[in-house]
């Protein structure tokens, strides 16, 4: 009997998985429900459970026709679970690839194995303080920006997300994606699941916010909470609306910071090989890059 069965990973299998999700320290935003269930479809994620470990199935971030592997988290040590993993690949004449695999574990694997950086994969990440607060000349133009908002819209109001306010959010990231229409599967990816998360929002166990000008809805954001790191899974704003973008991420960094002490970073994500998306995330002035590599174990006996 096979030791794995992996399977397709649905709504209702996310408590199961988030219970391991919430016990690993990586600080990639590939270990988080966001991470995954959002590009659930695009990356083919699927899931096995064995020994009190989960396993997860997908495809390589860099290569979307070869077949990876996450990391395994949970009771099995990292040289067991590689091995159970080895087995499965062997029984389906499967190179062993894992994909994602943050650096600071690279040394751990105790595979032969080589490693290739996803230079277009790694997560940008900021200290908290930092973002909630905009202290320093680093940040002036970002200071501008959030004064120039403030001056322009003096009737800006700041919510998190709930059940009074949800449906209007929806209604403005339908709107927004209708006017920015990029089209492609990462986009339409997007589109769909965070329509999907949205209307899951409380199910999710996600904190979000969102900010209104004349008492519409311009603008919203929302991520998950893994030990010390937010993670921003996603950010949408009225282009239209100078220094929109600047005063929702302050904003919502206050007050998680403000909400949830314990809180030293935020994971803004990769950048996925976007110019304009790399620009935008080092005018933040990350305080780590978190590097992700492809590890392909060698064969062996």
């Amino acid at each position: 009997m096979e030791m794995l069965e992996f399977k397709q990973i649905t709504l209702n299998d996310l408590p199961v998985i988030k219970s391991f999700l919430y016990n690993q320290t990586y600080r990639t935003c590939d270990f988080t429900i966001g991470g995954i269930y959002m590009w659930v479809s695009y990356f083919k994620y699927e899931y096995a459970i064995y020994k009190d470990t989960l396993f997860i199935k997908g495809v390589s971030e860099d290569n979307l026709s070869k077949v990876a592997f996450s990391l395994p988290l949970g009771a099995l040590s990292l040289a067991d679970s590689l091995e159970v993993l080895h087995t499965y690949c062997k029984y389906h004449h499967l190179p062993f690839l894992l994909s994602a695999v943050p650096e600071a574990m690279l040394e751990q694997i105790p595979l032969p194995h080589v490693s290739k950086p996803l230079e277009d994969w790694f997560d940008y990440v900021y200290d908290i303080e930092d973002l909630a607060e905009l202290k320093g000349k680093k940040y002036s133009k970002k200071r501008n920006h959030v004064n120039s908002f403030r001056a322009s819209y003096p009737d800006y109001s700041y919510e998190r997300i709930d059940e009074s306010n949800l449906s209007d959010v929806l209604d403005f990231y339908q709107e927004f994606c209708r006017l920015n229409e990029k089209g492609g599967a990462i986009f339409n990816q997007e589109l769909s699941m965070t329509c999907d998360i949205l209307k899951h929002y409380f199910y999710m166990g996600f904190v979000g916010a969102c900010m209104r000008v004349e008492g519409k809805v311009v603008a919203f954001t929302m991520g998950e909470i893994i030990e010390d790191v937010l993670y921003v899974h996603i950010e949408k704003a009225d282009r239209n609306l100078n220094g929109l973008y600047e005063m929702i991420n302050m904003s919502f960094s206050k007050d998680m910071k403000e909400t949830y002490p314990s809180l030293a970073y935020i994971n803004r994500e990769e950048d996925a090989g976007d110019p304009g998306l790399r620009k935008a995330k080092e005018s933040y002035h990350p305080v780590m890059l978190l590097n992700k590599y492809n590890v392909l174990i060698n064969d062996y006996d």
